[in-house]
């Protein structure tokens, strides 16, 4: 906790002439007769008590005291409050969240205005809304729709009578929601129910179910009778709260329909039994006469705006009226400027009555407090925090302000009102006399800078100067800033907010074009990059534009220097992203893209940090085949190449460069390339690569397996040829669904028709646009040709037939079994042909097929095929141990797969045995039969398979053969390879690298004897097929191990040579830089002796490396050593108040000289014998020159020594020449320290001096005054 005490010019003044100047001591270093030292309490006074300050706290806070903290601005604050009964969403717990918080987001959205919801004491909803005027009433009408409960009424008419409240084309419906302004729902037909659901206002729904219940009563075949009643005597016939009526309608069964007060109507319709309905009749006119009879009228005059106070919520304070005086009010029309109210009763009771309507109209009161528009915000506080205290403590207080003028409006009930009002007022007065406020004027451009990055800068003196500053919108396009607070804050932030303005009136603003591709990488991840630039130049405000204006324009503001500096540095930082987005397209064979990321992502990672590039890979369920690699040209080129030589590595591919000329390669490419995308999908695939437009070069690259380049660099060839000589094109159209069959099964009949007229056709691909289109292109007599075939073959297909055939109902479900796959397989293949089988249960054979008549016949051929292949089906078993089950799949089930599609088979694994080892097959039944056969389950041959190893096959049966031994090669054999043992830890490597990367290059599994078994055998288990392969892998991987070992043989050869201890420091270097490079130089490791180990002789320096190495280092070693011993060392005096001047800042200056003159120069060390003395050490030639040379520097530095100090001399005062008395430091009397001094030990069992852990001790007086 920290105190300030704020000392005005008053105070001071008055401190300054209150001092005596007995009080005003000055205390010298040399004073012989001093004072006695102060006391502890003089020195330190004690702070004051808790109750001081508790009484100080009373006192009006200063004008540091109270944080003005600003809100936005507002034309007109309403605050109004919603009742808990009426309130739409009571859930306490959800309050600021859920639905209500979202409906409050939408209303703010949509109106324009602010909302701030708080919950008063007794739960209510109190609201301030915020805003221009038409924007606050469009809210208020909002939230009182949709957060106030909407009332809703059920009536219920004769269902038949339903229809004419709806009315022709619904027109009578819509008609009468318009006119009540309610929601009527009527049941659907098919719904049983007669209740018809009115939604809206009381009033509205009042009206509405008026004139349904009319309708309905209109078209009632029941008795209706209409009485004639005078508006003013519908009350006393309905009763209070309509119990006179509901009493009557209960007696008599009849409907009775009294028109609400706000339909201006006299007749009530009376509905039932005719002798029911008289009766119903008769009572009513009944009260009418009598109330005409006794009943007269006063007229009072109440003011218009206390009129809702009379009718009370829901119009019950009428009610309660009627109820306790039996007087009916008649309150005039809100859209009337009537203030007269009618009280219409029997004579006695008037009088009880119209106290009654007094007493409620003036149980509220309209009140205005008198505050200037600047402090409304003030008053209001921070998210209405001010107001907030207020209207909890009175929630039917309603607070109006309205901007531009100055007042306050309170309405309410009287008393709280007026406490509200002497709160504001106190509120206004206080305000009034510490705040003060300023207008100044502001290019309204520069306001954007002047509230700074995030309001840095307006935040800043806010805060700094306590005040709150409003700076009008860019919308508004105004130069006003209107600054308020405390008044000395007000002028502060004035003149600081004018000094921004005028220096940014001598900035400069430029535009700088970037690409806006490049921004986001500018901005950086999370803004990083553009931070640093902002750092770098803080003076300068970067401006990068919103990225869907689509600009490229990045403005940069600030002092002109500093822009240009900017301006440079993005420049260069802009012409680097264009030199490193360079992007190339590498097609590589899907299937090696694995090998190409590697294990964990390792070979892709290893390109992209050599290559410096960005490699992006297709996703693995994509179908392109393309990679993408981004940077600068080179590095691209490097990756590229890398990729192709990975793949060329690991398959049979080749690649062959084709010249065609330049000018034929657009064609040759096609439309979006779809001539070229044909000869790459009919060649299985292969990657055809043209050179870069504009290149000028000829030649074409082929890549692919050598079979596929061959065929495709013969159509190449072919079509250029074509193309040379001359080409002709022709389009066709045909539905989509046609394609697959006129191309025919594995291209087989679009094959028959290019080989017969020689042109080539080309069907459109997934990406096209266009789906119907069919390009034919060649000569001009084969393309006629060929349009003519196709032509007659689209025409055959429109010709749509219908046929069917039997199909035995025990094969059915084979077509119709996953959802119909079969079946749409064919549909696919044979022109969306129809195929419809009988529904399941019926015993029918016959399938209809609908479609074009050539499709219908080979889509007949096909299911024929199908049903063959059924037919002739038969079930084989191979029996593979179960151990290998999960190899022979492959990862997920892939290799299975594989097999299924290559046979056309179906294979089904068998259960996995828990305990393979311990369990007993019981006897299964198959087909009926006793699988024991009544023999005993002893008997059963244990070499016969496992029924867990037995695999199932079904499908033809040359097609299971052949399934039966693809699934046999796939079962992993195992083979041992003699290894020494004490490689085995090398071929594992670090943290079992090496054999993880040759697993995965053999696709094998390699397993390594334990360590303890200190066994030779690795055993290999794979398939038969890569075990060779790996063996290979593992016995060349042991050679090299073995030739790496017999280097090391020969690079541990030691050499020893001898050499004087004190020369090790010039053979190790300056920072090891001369040892090291002799280790670099000859390839050794040299180890010189441990200065600690008193056992190892400390002149040996052990070499090791190749015999031939070693040797030259020791001549290296040498070398120095004589040049060393040649040396010698001289002592030279040298004034020590000069060694700082010739060592130079950081020793850079006595480096030089030791430099140039090739010597080694010692000073002494501080507290040295003799402080003159410098060692200079070198050849002896070089020696001598060092020490002329700074024996010359010690002349010229000392010449100015001797001058500075005889200067000094006469610039110290005199009293600094006396011999000094050693200073006793600041001491103080009766410090608490010395209370209790004495020669005695403290007291080891006392708990004041040696208190324990969590022990109460007795309050000890602090000479600061009690803790806090």
């Amino acid at each position: 906790m920290s105190s300030v005490a704020v000392l005005t010019q008053e105070s001071f003044a008055e401190h300054r002439s209150g001092l005596v100047p007995q009080q005003i001591k000055v205390a010298t270093l040399n004073s012989e007769e001093e004072s006695d030292p102060p006391t502890y309490k003089d020195a330190f006074p004690p702070l004051p008590e808790k109750a001081a300050c508790l009484e100080s706290a009373q006192e009006p806070a200063g004008a540091w005291g109270n944080k003005i903290r600003p809100i936005k601005a507002s034309v007109i604050t309403q605050v109004f409050h919603v009742p808990l009964e009426e309130r739409k969403y009571k859930d306490m717990n959800q309050f600021g969240e859920g639905e209500q918080a979202k409906i409050c987001l939408e209303i703010m959205q949509r109106t324009g205005a602010h909302l701030e919801l708080s919950l008063a004491k007794d739960q209510g909803l109190s609201i301030m809304v915020s805003g221009k005027l038409d924007a606050v009433m469009k809210a208020r009408k909002d939230i009182v729709a949709r957060l106030q409960t909407q009332a809703s009424a059920t009536v219920a008419i004769p269902k038949e009578h339903h229809r004419f409240v709806i009315g022709k084309n619904g027109e009578k419906l819509q008609d009468l929601e318009l006119k009540t302004a309610t929601k009527i729902q009527i049941p659907r037909p098919d719904d049983a129910s007669n209740q018809i659901r009115i939604t809206g206002t009381k009033e509205g729904i009042e009206k509405a179910r008026h004139e349904v219940l009319l309708i309905s009563a209109e078209q009632d075949k029941r008795a209706v009778e209409r009485l004639e009643v005078e508006k003013a005597f519908h009350p006393f016939i309905a009763g209070p709260y309509n119990r006179l009526v509901g009493e009557i309608m209960q007696e008599t069964g009849t409907r009775i329909n009294i028109p609400p007060p706000s339909v201006n109507r006299t007749e009530i319709v009376f509905t039932g039994e005719k002798e029911q309905l008289a009766q119903a009749v008769a009572r009513i006119k009944k009260i009418y006469e009598e109330k005409k009879k006794k009943t007269t009228t006063i007229a009072v005059e109440v003011k218009k705006s206390q009129h809702k106070y009379v009718i009370g919520p829901k119009g019950n304070s009428l009610q309660e009226i009627l109820e306790r005086t039996g007087v009916s009010v008649e309150i005039p029309p809100s859209d009337s400027t009537s203030e007269t109210v009618i009280l219409r009763g029997e004579p006695e009771k008037l009088g009880q009555a119209l106290t009654e309507v007094y007493a409620k109209a003036n149980s509220f009161t309209v009140s205005s407090v008198s505050a200037p528009s600047w402090l409304h915000r003030f008053i209001i506080g921070k998210k209405g925090q001010n107001l907030a205290k207020i209207t909890q403590q009175m929630p039917k207080v309603h607070i109006e302000f309205t901007e531009g003028e100055d007042k306050i409006t309170l309405e309410g009930p009287t008393e709280d009102v007026n406490v509200a009002q002497e709160q504001i007022e106190a509120m206004v007065k206080d305000l009034v006399t510490r705040m003060d406020y300023v207008e100044i004027s502001v290019e309204h451009r520069f306001h954007r800078h002047l509230i700074g990055k995030s309001g840095a800068n307006i935040n800043r003196i806010k805060d700094q100067y306590k005040v709150s500053v409003r700076i009008p919108p860019d919308s508004e396009k105004s130069n006003l800033i209107r600054i308020e607070g405390d008044p000395q804050g007000v002028q502060q932030a004035k003149r600081e907010l004018l000094e921004l303005a005028s220096r940014m009136e001598n900035e400069r603003t430029r535009d700088l074009v970037i690409e806006q591709r490049f921004h986001r990488t500018i901005i950086g991840q999370k803004g990083e990059r553009v931070r640093e630039i902002r750092d770098k130049f803080p003076e300068v405000i970067i401006n990068f534009p919103d990225p869907a204006q689509k600009s490229d324009i990045v403005q940069l503001r600030g002092p002109k220097n500093e822009v240009e500096k900017c301006t440079k540095y993005m420049q260069k930082m802009v012409a680097d992203l264009v030199e490193n987005s360079y992007s190339i397209s590498v097609p590589i064979f899907k299937q090696f893209h694995k090998n190409i990321i590697g294990k964990g992502g390792a070979n892709i990672k290893k390109i992209r940090e050599e290559s410096n590039t960005k490699i992006d890979l297709p996703a693995e369920n994509s179908n392109s085949e393309t990679i993408i690699i981004t940077g600068k040209r080179a590095n691209c080129e490097a990756a590229r190449s890398r990729i192709l030589s990975i793949q060329k590595d690991l398959a049979n591919i080749a690649e062959v460069e084709v010249s065609i000329p330049a000018r034929l390669h657009n064609s040759l490419i096609g439309t979006k390339g779809r001539l070229i995308r044909s000869i790459m999908e009919e060649c299985g695939g292969v990657h055809i690569h043209f050179p870069v437009e504009g290149s000028g070069s000829d030649t074409v690259v082929i890549r692919g397996p050598a079979s596929d380049v061959e065929k495709a660099k013969k159509q190449l060839l072919h079509l250029a040829e074509e193309k040379q000589t001359k080409s002709f094109t022709v389009d066709i159209r045909a539905k989509p669904e046609y394609h697959k069959f006129l191309i025919g099964k594995g291209g087989g009949k679009i094959r028959k028709v290019r080989d017969s007229t020689g042109a080539r056709i080309i069907f459109p691909t997934a990406e096209d646009k266009d789906q119907d289109l069919i390009t034919i292109i060649g000569k001009e007599d084969a393309v006629r040709e060929a349009q003519k075939e196709l032509e007659a073959l689209i025409q055959n297909l429109d010709n749509v037939v219908e046929d069917c055939m039997l199909v035995d109902p025990r094969h059915h479900r084979h077509f119709v079994i996953r959802r119909g796959q079969v079946l749409r397989e064919i549909a696919e293949e044979y022109g969306g042909v129809m195929v419809s089988f009988p529904r399941s249960g019926t015993q029918s054979d016959k399938v209809t097929l609908k479609g074009a008549k050539d499709c219908v016949e080979a889509a007949k051929k096909r299911i024929q095929e199908i049903i063959e292949d059924l037919e002739a089906q038969v079930t084989i078993e191979c029996a593979i141990p179960q151990k290998f089950h999960r190899s022979v799949m492959g990862p997920k089930g892939s290799r299975i797969q594989q097999i299924t599609r290559d046979y056309n088979v179906q294979i089904k694994f068998p259960d996995r045995e828990e305990n393979p080892g311990h369990s007993v097959e019981p006897p299964v039944q198959e087909n009926g039969d006793d699988a024991g056969d009544g023999r005993d389950t002893k008997d059963i041959d244990p070499g016969s398979p496992r029924r867990c190893d037995i695999i199932i096959i079904s499908g033809r049966k040359e097609k299971c053969e052949a399934a039966k031994e693809a699934l046999e090669a796939l079962v992993p054999v195992t083979i041992e390879v003699e290894v020494p043992f004490d490689l085995h830890r090398y071929i594992i490597g670090q943290k079992g690298s090496g054999i993880r990367k040759m697993m995965d290059e053999f696709e094998v599994n390699i397993h390594v004897p334990a360590p303890e078994l200190q066994s030779d055998i690795i055993a290999i288990t794979g398939l038969a097929a890569n075990l060779d392969r790996a063996k290979a892998g593992l016995l060349e991987r042991v050679r090299e191990l073995q030739a790496e070992q017999e280097d090391r043989a020969l690079r541990s050869f030691k050499l020893s040579v001898t050499v004087d201890p004190k020369y090790h420091p010039k053979i190790i270097g300056r920072k090891g830089t001369v040892i090291t490079q002799i280790r670099l130089e000859h390839d050794v490791n040299i180890q010189f002796p441990d200065k600690d180990d008193g056992n190892q002789p400390q002149d040996q320096i052990t070499i090791t490396g190749y015999e031939k190495n070693t040797e030259a280092a020791r001549d290296a070693i040498l070398k120095i050593v004589g040049e060393l011993e040649q040396m010698v060392s001289e002592d030279v005096p040298l004034d020590h108040r000069v060694h700082a001047r010739i060592i130079g800042a950081r020793g850079k200056a006595i480096r030089k000289i030791m430099d140039e003159f090739k010597v080694d120069i010692r000073f002494p060390q501080s507290g040295a014998p003799d402080p003159n003395c410098v060692t200079v050490t070198g050849l002896p030639e070089n020696v001598e020159e060092a020490i002329d040379h700074i024996l010359n520097l010690e002349e010229e530095y000392l010449a100015d020594v001797v001058d500075s100090e005889a200067l000094q001399v006469y610039m110290k005062p005199p009293a600094h020449e006396e011999s000094k008395a050693p200073s006793k430091g600041f001491v103080v009397r009766d410090a608490p320290w010395t209370a209790s001094s004495s020669d005695k030990a403290p007291d080891m069992s006392s708990s004041e001096e040696f208190p324990s852990f969590g022990a109460q001790v007795a309050p000890k007086t602090l000479p600061w005054g009690p803790k806090r």
